[in-house]
């Protein structure tokens, strides 16, 4: 069974070093697209889906002083994040496992999500449209 709160677009997620990653609109039109994941809110915000593509900028990431910046993020609910599904796509909680990569594809660190926002113990509020 899965564990964890649900990751929506109003909550902060981060490269391991320190760049931004926000959800950009998908195929699978979940996280601020219009369909999918956008008609079910946590906290006024639609909630992410395994399908949500997530950009990264401001990645100040060096590699032998050339600039290697992570500049997308890419998630894999497993087995254990299939529970909780909006039109069939896995939701991402803030324990699912994901990877930042560079342009290159090459892997950068696991993504991170803000302390004291899905984690807090407070309550999130839940709509379905």
């Amino acid at each position: 069974m899965a564990s964890g709160n649900v990751l929506h677009g109003g909550l902060a997620v981060a490269c391991p070093h320190g760049g931004r990653a926000v959800p950009a609109a998908s195929g699978g039109g979940s996280c601020g697209s219009g369909s999918g994941g956008a008609a079910v809110q946590v906290d006024g915000a639609p909630v992410a889906t395994a399908t949500d593509t997530y950009l990264v900028t401001g990645c100040p990431h060096a590699v032998a002083g050339r600039p290697q910046p992570c500049t997308s993020v890419r998630w894999d609910p497993g087995g254990a994040g299939r529970e909780v599904c909006v039109d069939g796509v896995p939701v991402l909680l803030d324990t699912t496992a994901g990877m930042c990569f560079g342009a290159g594809l090459v892997p950068q660190g696991p993504p991170v999500v803000a302390p004291g926002q899905a984690g807090s113990g407070a309550r999130q509020a839940v709509v379905c449209g």
